[in-house]
């Protein structure tokens, strides 16, 4: 199969994924200022989970620059990534509509975490594909940010307990890892 394919697909998709978060708005029923303050919750995690898709869409488009040749497991690795992506309009509405309390945040970061070890399992279908000396392997290297964004979505599942703002707080730290493109690919790509 060629690889573009594969991304006009996953484009689609993330495109529909984003579509959907936003259609979760619920408009005010009033007209003052003071209606919208209701919403904040809803349009903080949306926010957020917007972030969260485009970054997986940039680092996505990043890594399939790389890509010289598809499998089957990368196809399905790669549908696997793209069934956590499409949960989390889900999980956004429920997160933010219920205002950061404990199930919502706890399956919030559930969410994000089936994403982030989605990621690697795709990231691992393409090393078996391209092998150990390819372009792809030296881009990934260690993975270092891939798996600390593994941890820090387990610590922030388990946070909720304690506190689910604390947990919400990781979520971002994740984001800010990752809101830079892999400077990995890039330097090989150039």
């Amino acid at each position: 199969m060629n690889k573009g394919r594969l991304e006009a697909f996953s484009d689609g998709v993330i495109a529909v994924i984003i579509t959907i978060m936003v259609l979760e708005f619920k408009a005010p029923h009033g007209v003052e200022a003071t209606d919208l303050l209701p919403l904040l919750p809803t349009f903080l995690t949306y926010v957020l989970s917007f972030i969260i898709v485009g970054i997986y869409w940039v680092n996505h488009h990043n890594f399939f620059q790389l890509i010289k040749k598809v499998s089957g497991g990368l196809l399905w690795a790669n549908l696997h990534l793209l069934f956590w992506l499409s949960l989390v309009p889900f999980t956004t509405a429920w997160m933010g509509e219920n205002h950061f309390v404990l199930w919502p945040v706890v399956t919030y970061g559930l969410n994000l975490l089936g994403c982030a070890i989605a990621y690697t399992i795709m990231t691992l279908a393409a090393l078996r594909v391209h092998g150990a000396n390819s372009e792809i392997a030296k881009a990934i290297g260690r993975d270092r940010k891939g798996k600390i964004s593994v941890i820090i979505y387990v610590v922030a599942i388990i946070s909720a307990f304690v506190s689910p703002m604390i947990s919400c707080a990781l979520f971002l730290v994740v984001a800010l890892i990752w809101f830079v493109p892999d400077q990995r690919i890039e330097r090989i790509m150039n």
